[in-house]
């Protein structure tokens, strides 16, 4: 097919970019510094973290991994976050979500210097990206938009409906449109007709954790299709979009797996890296 937003391809692409900016840091005697605080192990994290490893080993990030058992106290949690918050050698770090029950996730966000929060979720950072000033973004926000913008994709002005208002996809890709003179919609469970508007979009993006939710006839035809889906039936990992249906309707879509997926994690290495920019240049 030729109208696949292709993620995977993408991400390759970024990458050979982020790796020259990597380059020219190290030049400075700069390293971009990632660190990750994963809490018990929840096997979908212990995948999370495993592929973000990956990829920042791939790029030369120097990646460091905090593992604490699930007993942790919240105390010693934050102990943690204060070292990262004061390591020279750390320019961003992310603590991977869940927590225990008996850890107030607020709290621990909170906790997380605003200029390391590589994952954009501070309250601080979210009010910065809805003031059109962005610090750090969520980074599949960060990523759907870098996959936007690699295929020329111009929202200028462009009709986007967004089903779902997470913190993590919903909300801040809602900002970013904006800050980029979209015309946006927030769709989501309390939303009448829904059909009636997903039909009108331009660009549709959906993350709304329901395998297959959107068909054909929510589509407008010609639309770009955003799944951020990612749901496992039967073993088998599926979108929240029916990619057979909607793939022939819509002028370019992302698959699942093969889309978001890699950008997410582009979208956590370009900023890591543009916090170690400022970094290097605060050195001068």
């Amino acid at each position: 097919m030729d109208n696949i937003l292709d993620g995977k391809k993408t991400a390759a692409e970024i990458d050979e970019e982020l790796i020259k900016r990597i380059a020219l840091l190290k030049e400075k005697n700069v390293v971009p510094g990632l660190s990750v605080i994963m809490v018990g192990n929840d096997s979908a994290s212990e995948i999370y973290v495993r592929n973000k490893k990956k990829r920042a080993q791939k790029l030369g990030i120097n990646f460091n991994e905090v593992i604490l058992p699930e007993t942790v106290s919240e105390e010693d949690l934050l102990k943690e976050i204060d070292k990262l918050n004061n390591s020279d050698e750390i320019d961003g770090f992310i603590v991977q979500l869940p927590l225990p029950s008996h850890i107030s996730e607020e709290k621990i966000v909170n906790a997380v210097k605003p200029e390391k929060d590589v994952d954009g979720f501070a309250p601080y950072n979210f009010g910065k990206l809805y003031m059109n000033d962005p610090k750090q973004v969520p980074a599949t926000a960060r990523g759907i938009m870098l996959l936007l913008n690699q295929y020329n994709i111009n929202v200028d002005g462009k009709n986007v409906v967004i089903v779902g208002r997470s913190n993590i996809v919903g909300r801040p890709v809602a900002a970013l449109m904006l800050n980029a003179n979209a015309t946006v919609t927030i769709a989501h469970s309390h939303t009448k007709n829904l059909k009636e508007i997903t039909k009108k979009a331009d660009i549709l993006i959906v993350a709304i954790g329901q395998s297959e939710f959107i068909t054909s006839d929510y589509i407008k035809e010609g639309a770009v299709v955003v799944d951020v889906g990612m749901d496992r039936v039967d073993g088998k990992l599926t979108g929240d979009i029916k990619f057979d249906e909607v793939s022939k309707h819509a002028s370019l879509i992302t698959p699942v797996p093969g889309g978001v997926g890699p950008m997410t994690i582009t979208g956590l290495m370009y900023q890591t890296i543009s916090i170690a920019e400022k970094r290097a240049n605060a050195k001068r």
